[in-house]
């Protein structure tokens, strides 16, 4: 019983077909997050604002991690 109650949270994976494989949500979700974070770089630097982005170390991942959060919680609600 415990281990049929443990086992039930992987009944439903959540993955996308794609071509006939199936690659799990996060793997999109990183994806966007890394495209948006380089949108948002690319617009800041054309406007002069490159100086918000340092220490580039800590404010890169710190993007890509929000909009990968934020992708997954508009496209992947269940």
């Amino acid at each position: 019983m415990i281990a049929a109650v443990a086992m039930s949270g992987c009944a439903n994976s959540p993955s996308i077909g794609v071509l006939g494989a199936y690659f799990p949500d996060w793997l999109f979700c990183i994806i966007a997050g890394v495209v948006l974070t380089v949108v948002v770089y690319l617009i800041l630097q054309r406007v002069q604002r490159g100086q918000w982005l340092k220490p580039a170390a800590v404010v890169c991942p710190t993007l890509v991690t929000l909009f990968s959060l934020a992708v997954w919680l508009i496209l992947f609600q269940h």
